[in-house]
């Protein structure tokens, strides 16, 4: 259960802007013996908790986050993506580097919640089943 646990957290922590890889921790759980449904469970769990936060940020914290965004190169093109592309730029998201932060831009432009919702648990657990066929 310590092993679930420690999954959970390290996919919550990759998907904030801390540079952790959750899929090297799935990789190694699967690996040192885990079950495959806990792993999955706990990564996408985590890693899905992880982008609602991002995203409640981005909608709370709007005007701080806008400046903020606007004055780095990357939080510009990530809030023009999110303006220009909505949903279509959800993919993205799973990206390294500018995939964190469109979540938090994702909750900046207002996308319907439900929506990104679905759309980034999908995602996720689309890109953990991946990597456990791949295993």
């Amino acid at each position: 259960m310590a092993e679930a646990l420690a999954l959970f957290v390290t996919a919550f922590a990759a998907a904030t802007i801390l540079p952790l890889s959750s899929e090297v921790a799935f990789i190694a759980a699967l690996t040192s013996g885990m079950d495959t449904s806990l792993a999955m469970l706990s990564a996408s769990l985590g890693n899905v908790l992880a982008v609602v936060v991002n995203y409640s940020l981005g909608f709370w914290l709007y005007e701080k986050m806008h400046h903020k965004l606007e004055s780095s190169s990357i939080g510009a093109k990530a809030l023009y993506v999110g303006h220009r592309y909505g949903y279509v730029a959800l993919p993205l998201t799973v990206l390294p580097i500018i995939g964190d932060p469109l979540t938090i831009v994702a909750g900046m432009v207002r996308l319907h919640f439900v929506w990104f919702l679905v759309m980034a648990a999908l995602l996720r657990i689309g890109r953990y089943y991946l990597i456990l066929l791949a295993y």
